[in-house]
């Protein structure tokens, strides 16, 4: 009997948990870390073809909310990041993880970054 007690709590403690981080992931699905190193060898492909000053980027996560992210981003409007063409580059999956490295680290979001 307490054997039954027993697995019933796990199974049913398993399936909490299996639900509450289906629902903290929302946002894109992308992968944010490939993000962020997507994002600077972007930022650095620019710099060496002369596009900007610096090697570091121009544009942060923090700079904005997660939805005006999220309308960036839907939108495919890149113009404040510079560099159209390096941007034209990218592959979708590559823009999504992108996307997801800025979301993820918004301004409003519970872990906010920036690129350094």
């Amino acid at each position: 009997m307490i054997k039954k007690a027993i697995a019933t709590i796990a199974v049913l403690l398993f399936s909490f948990i299996t639900v509450s981080f289906a629902f903290a992931a929302e946002g894109p699905a992308g992968n944010k870390r490939k993000g962020k190193y997507t994002y600077r060898k972007v930022c650095k492909a620019c710099f060496e073809a002369g596009q900007t000053d610096s090697a570091s980027p121009k544009v942060s996560p923090s700079d904005k909310k997660m939805a005006e992210w999220k309308n960036i981003f839907e939108s495919r409007n890149f113009e404040s990041f510079g560099c159209d063409e390096q941007w034209e580059a990218l592959t979708d999956k590559q823009i999504l993880d992108i996307y997801s490295y800025f979301y993820n680290f918004a301004a409003d979001s519970p872990t906010p970054a920036t690129c350094k």
